[in-house]
């Protein structure tokens, strides 16, 4: 489902490059093209412009939307997509690919993966659960609906969302993906990732909006926050290639299943605030019992430790030992 706008230049210049408070690919011409999307302005009337490429091939094909950096903190996402903005610079495609490769400014600014507003009334705020935005609502509701509006819904026919672990733990290369979108899920595989997680969605998170208007997405996960991962990131990237290859053919593709494909996960936090010290790595196995990690005081008595609950492969464990009660120790997925 697409919605019809025209692109709109404002007329300003920033570092030689145009500013456009709306985009519709369709209006340009066959080629490369840099923006700074006018999303909204700060409390002291600033514009806040994010960065998009637009790759638009000679030949037919779909509209691919690569999203990054929707949490400030998931830096591989953002890396991930400025890489492959590189590679198809040199790349004849077909379709158009639109990339935009840093959306949360204010949490990218503030090391945080959420929104920060100037509002005293508003606290920080995790964008990717208030998609689509209200146009009436606050700041990273505005925010999220101008972007929304004028930029992602009428450039898309495939979705790639790019993400990491946040600050303080670890992912594989893992993707979400509905595995009722047949398009989806051949797009998942494509990843070849580590993982796949079957996720029917969560309310306000993007790939369950872009799925909801007809618009085949998944998540992709490319490692932890704050730690830059060449290696994922290189896989990340090829994965991605694949998508805009094989454009066409999604819905109607074989791909061989990934090594892990599963249905639900089970996060074991903390019951108590500690510093933590995880037992595992990542893609191991455990066991029901098995001691996953253990938490000590400021002493260095162990004050408690945290076992399995039931058979899993490891997903996801902190790399930070400081842990307040609730936060992620370990995540496990069950193939």
């Amino acid at each position: 489902m697409t919605t019809t706008i025209t692109t709109q230049i404002t007329g300003d210049i920033v570092n030689n490059i145009a500013v456009i408070s709306a985009l519709n690919v369709d209006d340009l011409a066959i080629g490369q093209h840099q923006f700074w999307f006018k999303v909204a302005t700060n409390a002291l009337n600033q514009d806040q412009l994010l960065p998009v490429w637009v790759f638009k091939g000679q030949r037919a094909g779909k509209k691919v939307m690569i999203t990054a950096g929707i949490h400030g903190d998931e830096l591989n996402g953002i890396l991930t997509a400025q890489q492959l903005a590189r590679q198809l610079k040199d790349t004849e495609v077909c379709g158009c690919i639109t990339i935009i490769p840093a959306i949360n400014l204010s949490g990218i600014i503030h090391h945080h993966r959420d929104f920060h507003s100037a509002d005293q009334d508003l606290s920080s705020i995790n964008l990717n659960r208030y998609f689509p935005g209200n146009s009436t609502g606050n700041a990273a509701e505005r925010y999220l609906a101008q972007l929304w509006q004028q930029l992602l819904l009428p450039n898309a026919d495939i979705a790639v969302d790019l993400h990491t672990q946040t600050t303080g733990t670890c992912y594989p290369l893992y993707v979400f993906a509905d595995f009722r979108v047949e398009s989806a899920l051949a797009m998942a595989r494509l990843m070849t990732p580590d993982a796949i997680l079957n996720d029917p969605g969560d309310l306000g998170v993007l790939e369950t909006v872009w799925n909801a208007h007809g618009v085949s997405a998944i998540t992709v996960e490319v490692g932890s926050g704050k730690i830059t991962q060449p290696e994922l990131i290189d896989r990340a990237v090829t994965g991605v290639m694949k998508i805009i290859t094989n454009q066409q053919q999604l819905a109607t593709m074989t791909i061989e299943a990934c090594a892990i494909e599963a249905n639900t996960v089970t996060s074991i936090r903390a019951d108590i605030g500690g510093l933590t010290l995880a037992h595992v790595e990542m893609l191991a196995s455990v066991n029901e019992g098995d001691v996953i990690a253990t938490q000590y005081d400021l002493f260095g008595n162990e004050i408690k430790c945290y076992t399995a609950p039931s058979a899993g492969i490891v997903l996801s464990h902190n790399t930070d030992a400081l842990r307040e009660a609730g936060a992620l120790v370990v995540r496990l997925i069950h193939n």
